[in-house]
């Protein structure tokens, strides 16, 4: 696992990702608000010319169930409205308004199986360390399925709406077992209300109480952090050094 601790993670999360960026490659993209600035960093390097989305896929992480694909906060909507109707990418993602929600989660698996997996995965991760839409209590071997939203997920997660009522409680989900399927992962994370879930995810053990510590699993982790995030690390002048002193032909 490399950490980096940055002024500008979205500058930092994007190189990485962009590393990645070719013909027929495959992205994982997650919503919220930690991938904003990764969006629009990566869409900097296409305007620049320094990459291209010509030939890549893209899935997305999960979905709210019963929230009809036309409301803005859907991640449906909102992955298209920040990042792939520009970039001009094909995307995919769980459909929360399927009538046979584990059948539509068995689809899901198998699409992105058939697009030969998932290259880079980005993510985000919640205070209470989900990962993806896996709350504290999740399989660290589970697939694509449905889970029960805590109400912290949903207090979180009010000011995108209306009202906190309107947040859904169920979501679909890839499973933490999907998640750890990709190739590399980049989790952003800023903020100080973040920093204990990110030393629990990065230092801790590995947990179903934490579920985003499945990272520690996985051969290849960027996690990028400014210095609120970073604040709880125990060894956070090591990642500091090994940052400071990466060597030139080592790639993201």
């Amino acid at each position: 696992m490399e950490v980096v601790v940055t002024p500008d993670p979205g500058e930092v999360a994007a190189d990485a990702i962009a590393g990645h960026v070719r013909p027929g490659a495959v992205l994982g993209l997650a919503t919220g608000s930690s991938p904003l600035p990764v969006y629009a960093a990566l869409l900097r390097r296409r305007d620049a010319g320094a990459i291209s989305f010509d030939g890549v896929r893209a899935f997305t992480l999960d979905e709210y169930l019963e929230l009809p694909r036309s409301h803005p906060q859907s991640y449906h909507s909102v992955i298209r409205r920040e990042f792939t109707d520009a970039a001009g990418i094909e995307v995919d993602g769980p459909d929360g308004e399927a009538h046979d929600v584990p059948a539509e989660a068995e689809r899901y698996e198998a699409a992105i199986a058939a697009a030969g997996g998932i290259d880079v995965q980005l993510l985000g991760i919640g205070v209470d360390g989900h990962l993806g839409f896996n709350e504290p209590g999740s399989s660290l071997a589970s697939r694509t399925r449905t889970k029960t939203l805590t109400p912290q997920t949903r207090a979180d997660n009010a000011r995108f709406f209306a009202s906190p009522d309107e947040v859904p409680v169920h979501v679909l989900t890839q499973g933490l077992g999907t998640i750890l399927e990709a190739r590399h992962l980049v989790l952003v994370a800023t903020g100080a209300s973040k920093a204990s879930a990110v030393a629990a995810a990065v230092e801790g053990p590995v947990s179903a109480f934490c579920p985003a510590s499945v990272l520690q699993l996985h051969p290849h982790v960027t996690v990028v952090l400014d210095e609120d995030a970073a604040s709880q690390l125990r060894l956070l002048d090591y990642y500091r050094f090994t940052a400071a002193n990466k060597p030139d032909w080592q790639p993201w």
